[in-house]
């Protein structure tokens, strides 16, 4: 039977990680984007009663 590679388990671990803090730095990236967007639609309507 052979011994277990915890350099390889390791490794996959380091990765899976990595992978995962990616995803959550683009799914906050992308709540910014709509909550920045959701703001910007709310206050050009704030702005259209002081043009008339």
């Amino acid at each position: 039977m052979g011994r277990p590679n915890f350099q390889y388990e390791k490794r996959q671990k380091e990765l899976a990680k990595k992978k995962k803090k990616e995803e959550k730095k683009q799914r906050k990236l992308e709540e910014k984007k709509l909550q920045s967007k959701e703001t910007a639609d709310q206050a050009l309507p704030e702005s259209d009663p002081g043009e008339n």
